[in-house]
């Protein structure tokens, strides 16, 4: 049974809906790929969005495409404390009940109700992957970080897809901590 997979760290990014993209962008607009990122389908586009919280602004937060049903915004703990609002640990997608947050484009400006969450720290697989290392999707592991920061990441999610890429990902905020630099391997261990 394999136990080592790659890890990269997360920073904070906007997933957006077409609609949102259309406020924030003017009608017809196309989000404009810059990089793939490591799973199939997904990227960094050119555009940048501000975030304007209760408290402060974080300007020029990255977009990930392509669009999705609802807009999402991933922050860490940290940059939550800066806009001035608490967004909850969850899962990617789970957006219900989480805070909500003005955002700012070039052509217009959206207030989302709902929608701001740290995302908790997750592993893709493929299917195949999942069977080499004895998981299945929605399984909670440990992993095992070696190195002169070394620690043990308790309660990662396994997320398992035909479409995903064997990856670990972390917020930065825990990677850093951690020593984590993005193609580091860490040790799955139950």
């Amino acid at each position: 049974m394999k136990t080592k997979l790659p890890v990269a760290l997360s920073n904070r990014h906007v997933h957006l809906s077409q609609d949102d993209i259309k406020e924030l962008f003017g009608e017809g607009y196309e989000l404009t790929r810059i990089k793939d990122l490591s799973q199939p389908g997904q990227f960094a586009c050119d555009e940048k969005v501000d975030l304007v919280g209760p408290k402060r602004t974080i300007k020029g937060v990255r977009v990930l495409g392509p669009a999705r049903g609802k807009t999402q915004v991933e922050v860490s703990l940290s940059d939550g404390f800066t806009l001035g609002l608490t967004p909850p640990v969850r899962d990617s997608g789970d957006i219900k009940e989480s805070p909500g947050v003005k955002l700012v484009g070039p052509k217009g400006e959206v207030d989302i109700e709902e929608g701001v969450i740290a995302a908790a720290r997750h592993i893709h697989m493929h299917t195949d992957d999942a069977e080499e290392y004895g998981v299945k999707d929605k399984d909670r592991v440990k992993i095992k970080m070696e190195g002169e920061r070394g620690l043990v990441f308790d309660n990662v999610l396994i997320r398992v897809s035909p479409k995903y890429a064997l990856e670990m990902h972390v917020d930065v905020e825990e990677g850093n901590a951690a020593g984590i630099k993005n193609g580091d391997m860490v040790e799955l261990i139950k």
